[in-house]
């Protein structure tokens, strides 16, 4: 399922929605509920979905903003440091 990225003319908040190819672009922003609009990026190449190719922290758990949303540290975009408890 793509992730498409919008901002918000009121308040210009740019967040991620991932939605279907065939829903309808969301409208309003989550935050002040202003009008949104999707913006063009340049795409992901490919996304490995192997656990081979994901970082495991101490406690097992998916560290990778793919499969979760979210990076070990909590962050929504990538940090470029290994996930929390590896060197």
């Amino acid at each position: 399922m793509p992730t498409y990225e919008y901002e918000c003319e009121s308040c210009g908040l740019r967040f991620e929605h991932q939605q279907a190819i065939t829903e309808e672009p969301l409208t309003e922003c989550p935050e002040c509920r202003g009008k949104v609009r999707r913006l063009v990026s340049s795409g992901g190449g490919f996304i490995f979905k192997e656990s081979s190719h994901s970082h495991i922290g101490q406690n097992k758990q998916v560290c990778s903003l793919e499969h979760v949303g979210r990076t070990c540290c909590g962050r929504e975009e990538r940090c470029e440091k290994p996930p929390c408890g590896e060197k």
